[in-house]
């Protein structure tokens, strides 16, 4: 049994785990999307989870705690662009209040998607994954339920009209098979 033993160690100690999902939950709200591999993403999502939905209460406590649990005013540099052109870090706790709260707004939950990739990751082959955003208004797809064991068929009634002549057949065939043995014995008896 199981009992007390939620989470995933991800072969760290405390305080690097803690520092890993730091960084994957910043790097996740600046870019919206990010890979990593599947055990890391599915403990990444209920930590960003609690964070938006922190953010959606939009007062000082909450965003406090968000910056007690990110672990300061966080700022995660941006890649440049297509033209080569260099973009403003992002702040993430301003992004978390100003864009997602309200993107998230009437949504009770399940703000991000694991999509799981076939490429592993090189060098030990850890199955990888996308963890992301989901756009506004967007919903999650569910997988298609398959149809499991069908439900035990129910004893055919047959109407009357139908059952009469099945019936006469059966017990004329019933009949038989009790004059049968009947008439083998008779003729044992006389021999």
């Amino acid at each position: 049994m199981r009992h007390r033993k939620r989470g995933r160690y991800l072969g760290r100690n405390a305080s690097h785990r803690k520092a890993l999902m730091r960084n994957l939950a910043c790097a996740l709200i600046a870019h919206e999307r990010i890979i990593t591999t599947v055990p890391k993403a599915k403990e990444l999502r209920p930590f960003v989870e609690r964070l938006i939905t922190l953010a959606k209460r939009n007062t000082l406590h909450s965003r406090r705690l968000i910056i007690a649990r990110l672990g300061g005013k966080k700022e995660v540099p941006l890649p440049p662009d297509e033209k080569g052109q260099e973009r403003d870090p992002v702040h993430v706790v301003a992004k978390l209040f100003d864009e997602l709260a309200p993107r998230y707004k009437d949504r009770p939950g399940g703000y991000t998607r694991i999509i799981k990739r076939t490429v592993r990751r090189l060098g030990d082959a850890g199955p990888t994954a996308f963890i992301e955003l989901l756009k506004e208004g967007e919903e999650k797809r569910s997988k298609p339920r398959k149809e499991g064991r069908k439900k035990p068929k129910q004893p055919r009634i047959i109407a009357e009209t139908e059952s009469a002549p099945s019936e006469q057949a059966t017990t004329a065939a019933k009949e038989t098979a009790q004059s049968e043995p009947s008439g083998q014995s008779s003729q044992q008896d006389k021999a």
